[in-house]
């Protein structure tokens, strides 16, 4: 096991630092005149806007990788998203940040959609990680003000979807098309627990730690079905679940990063509670597993169809996932889940000579070229931060033994 490992941790190191960050370094070019949106036939498309998502993420992904290698160039890069964010992304008059602009930096879409915002809050507080910056932590911090006094709604106990540019109700608060419009959703809740843990890391205050163990019990006590095991995505005002869809890549990261959250929180209770909610959703999204090692995109119990692309960031919170599972139970078949799921992204989703990953593989085995290579939603910080996450764990099971 041992060799194996370590041929691994070489394996996600190579492609971490010649094959992913390389991509992106071009993309990101001086950080200003930057193409919003290559398409999946590697077309750059100058005149698309940049969305909040994306820098924050890349934001994230370069923190994080200069946090491990130290590597200069991943430092610059950093520096360039941040004052990116700061100059163009957040909103001088009202707070939060937009959720585009355009081409040249100037607002095309205000509205404050709170995941966004927690992606800013997630890439500053990573940067602050990585450099000790104290006006990277203050823009962190205003932002976190922000979404705690705007968007946290104390008498249902969640965090609203999204607002208008001045934090009012706003009648359309879908993340995306294909998205219900809903009160409230499993997707943001996630994508909040992340970044205030990952800020509770460089900002030690009460209220912080408070805002993620009320997310923790939102994910254990509203968002989890304890009858299926997987997590509802899309709740009414009332946290009544609207439809019964099941995302299975979204039941294996919220499975590494619920943990997570309570292992930052440092709360032994929380810690000890929240544990057969992690290992009941790696369970669940076993059920997505397919004989090739990859995990399919969804599934909805009341029509019965199934979507079984193979989406890059399903593939990549599987590996951490599993992964994540082995450690907290020694069980082998995890650790080859896991590695299973990684050679089905070696074989089927690097885009070889043109570096990154494709959107996703289609049922049918096609790989599909119609959706991004990197855009508003293809963005580096599932693939590279599964390297990264993969390659501390490898080297702490390496080292223990």
């Amino acid at each position: 096991m041992e060799k194996m490992l370590v041929q691994w941790r070489e394996e996600l190191s190579e492609e971490l630092t010649c094959d992913i960050l390389p991509f992106w370094m071009a993309f990101l070019g001086d950080g200003v005149h930057f193409a919003g949106r290559i398409d999946g036939r590697g077309k750059a498309h100058p005149e698309a806007g940049k969305g909040a998502v994306l820098i924050a993420r890349m934001l994230w992904t370069f923190s994080a990788a200069y946090r491990m290698t130290g590597r200069p160039e991943y430092l610059h890069a950093a520096g360039k998203l941040r004052k990116f964010l700061a100059l163009w992304l957040i909103d001088p008059v009202h707070g939060g940040v937009y959720w585009e602009v355009a081409p040249d930096g100037s607002p095309v879409c205000g509205k404050k959609q709170s995941y966004a915002i927690g992606f800013a809050v997630y890439g500053l507080s990573e940067y602050v990680r990585a450099t000790g910056d104290p006006e990277a932590l203050d823009e962190a911090a205003v932002l976190f003000g922000s979404l705690e006094e705007h968007v946290w709604d104390a008498m249902r106990g969640g965090y609203v979807e999204a607002l208008t540019r001045n934090w009012q109700p706003l009648e359309d608060m879908r993340l995306s098309e294909k998205d219900a419009n809903t009160y409230f959703s499993m997707n943001t809740h996630l994508h909040l627990l992340e970044p205030y843990a990952n800020l509770l890391r460089v900002w030690r205050e009460d209220r912080v730690a408070t805002a993620v163990r009320k997310l923790i019990h939102i994910h254990t006590d509203r968002l989890f079905d304890p009858q299926t095991g997987h997590l509802n995505l899309f709740f009414d005002a009332r946290w009544q679940p609207q439809g019964r869809k099941v995302s299975y890549g979204h039941d294996i990261e919220a499975s590494w990063l619920i943990d997570e959250a309570a292992l930052v929180l440092g709360e032994p209770q929380v810690t000890t509670d929240v544990g057969p909610v992690v290992e009941a959703l790696a369970a669940a999204a076993v059920e997505g597993l397919r004989p090739d090692g990859s995990l399919i995109y969804e599934y909805d119990p009341q029509t019965e169809r199934i979507d079984a692309d193979r989406h890059w960031w399903v593939q990549a919170e599987a590996i951490v996932g599993f992964f994540n599972m082995y450690e907290r139970t020694g069980d082998e078949v995890f650790l080859r889940r896991s590695h299973d799921a990684w050679q089905y992204i070696r074989t089927h989703l690097l885009d070889g000579g043109n570096g990154e990953w494709f959107w996703s593989v289609r049922a049918d085995g096609s790989v599909n070229r119609d959706d991004d290579k990197a855009g508003f939603w293809k963005c580096p910080y599932h693939n590279s931060r599964m390297c990264m996450e993969l390659i501390r764990r490898i080297e702490r099971l390496l080292t223990k033994n």
